[in-house]
């Protein structure tokens, strides 16, 4: 009896594990998936390219060379294709960027500078994704939005707080200071993006000098609100104005 029990208990055992076995033909219908959706998304992006920001859905799919109904097999609807676009934009464009501008080996002021151009420069030469993915944002995008400057402001934190503390200042701010960086430049150049009411090296100069302006005052008061609170500087420093003054061409005495 003990024998037949055992060899029953076997069985079963063979059957469980035959019926939780993964269903291969599934199993490859998922990655044909994911891959296909990432070839949609990635001609999603070269027809955006080519028509512009208010390419809709139909132009979408013929600019791909497919119908309609076959993109809505790989994607739910219009918001869920604009997630997806604006996902696979930050994973292959704009992270990689600002990640390699980041872990250049340079003085404060060329990464500052380094930085914002990079993220200005990715911006300016794919406006009509950028304001398309903007131009849609629906809850999921923002989310998408968010995500990728939750990480570009980790990685600055990081950096910032590396410096910080390498001259024996306060690092304790380095991630608030990294998200107002970040969020700075993000809306300027969106504003910027928006209406070009200046060049492209106008503008980083603008961000770069407002962005420095902001690290040498933490660095001045070596990284500590304490210190600063305590007297906080002037706006000019009128010694320093009048050295630059009498130092200027047509101001001798």
């Amino acid at each position: 009896m003990a024998s037949n029990a055992t060899s029953e208990g076997t069985s079963d055992t063979k059957s469980e594990a035959k019926t939780e076995k993964p269903d291969g033909r599934k199993r490859r219908w998922r990655e044909h998936k994911i891959a296909r959706r990432e070839e949609l998304v990635d001609g999603t992006l070269a027809a955006i390219r080519l028509r512009g920001r208010d390419i809709g859905m139909d132009e979408i799919a013929s600019e791909i060379g497919i119908s309609k109904t076959v993109l809505y097999r790989y994607f739910t609807d219009k918001s869920d294709l604009t997630t997806a676009t604006m996902s696979r934009y930050v994973e292959t464009t704009l992270a990689p960027r600002i990640y390699l501008a980041i872990s250049e080996q340079l003085d404060e002021y060329s990464l500052t500078r380094a930085v914002i151009t990079a993220y200005v420069e990715t911006v300016a030469t794919d406006p009509e994704v950028y304001l398309y993915v903007m131009s849609n944002n629906a809850n999921s995008n923002r989310d998408v939005v968010a995500e990728s400057e939750r990480m570009i402001a980790e990685l600055l934190a990081t950096v910032l707080g590396e410096r910080l503390r390498a001259r024996q200042m306060d690092s304790g701010g380095s991630v608030p200071w990294a998200f107002a960086i970040v969020g700075a430049v993000q809306l300027a150049t969106h504003w910027w993006i928006s209406n070009k009411s200046m060049s492209a090296e106008d503008l980083i100069d603008y961000l770069s000098m407002m962005t420095w302006g902001g690290i040498h005052g933490v660095a001045m008061a070596n990284g500590s609100p304490a210190k600063f609170n305590s007297q906080p500087p002037p706006l000019v420093d009128e010694q320093a104005r009048e050295e630059r003054a009498s130092q200027e061409p047509g101001t001798a005495d």
